[in-house]
């Protein structure tokens, strides 16, 4: 009982140590969630973006998130964790959030600094990912309050008009993931991940 216990408490430890970077994005170590954003450390993130014929989702995020609460941001973001790779941590995640996994296609990164107040920071070395889907989703409550469908055309105005609706992230991402769809079109990147239901 008490190995089950240590167990479960060093798996949670593990799931909530995220990857620390330098500029060039190589791993310099493990920290918590909590103690990388106190400290306003560098670290590596991701960013999913799903499209369908010219229009975007979108999720507006969890009024009850610890930043960002309230505002519209792309489909899936989260950090990946020690012991995963970039790759697993993004599928993983697409499943938590939106109950549907996709092919995805890194298309570029950026580095990015936001304070929201005098303890919590995000600087992160973020990872865009893109994908074409066109099923259900099913969004996790605790992460996004509404989603929704939105023409590229109709994004870009909402952009330059109400950016403060926007998280500062997407604000940065989703012109340049806009730009790289309408040269490069959408990919063969929207079918089932095999094994997936």
């Amino acid at each position: 009982m008490i190995r089950c216990t240590k167990k479960r408490s060093e798996q949670v430890l593990m799931e909530n140590l995220i990857v620390l970077v330098d500029l060039d994005d190589n791993i310099t170590g493990y920290k918590t969630k909590e103690e990388v954003h106190r400290r306003g450390l560098l670290h590596r993130a991701f960013s999913v973006f799903i499209v369908r014929g010219g229009e975007m989702l979108i999720q507006m995020r969890n009024p009850d998130k610890y930043h960002s609460g309230g505002l519209w941001s792309n489909a899936c973001c989260s950090h990946q964790r020690k012991g995963e790779t970039l790759t697993e941590s993004v599928h993983r995640r697409m499943r938590e959030e939106l109950g549907f996994d996709c092919r995805l296609e890194e298309i570029f990164d950026f580095i990015y600094r936001t304070q929201f107040r005098e303890d919590l920071i995000e600087y992160e070395f973020d990872h865009v990912f893109a994908g074409s889907y066109d099923g259900e989703v099913q969004v996790n409550p605790e992460e996004a309050s509404q989603i929704r469908w939105i023409a590229f055309e109709d994004l870009k105005k909402e952009l330059r008009e109400t950016p403060e609706r926007f998280s500062s992230w997407f604000i940065i991402a989703a012109p340049k993931v806009m730009a790289f769809l309408e040269r490069e079109g959408e990919r063969s990147c929207g079918q089932q991940v095999e094994g997936e239901q």
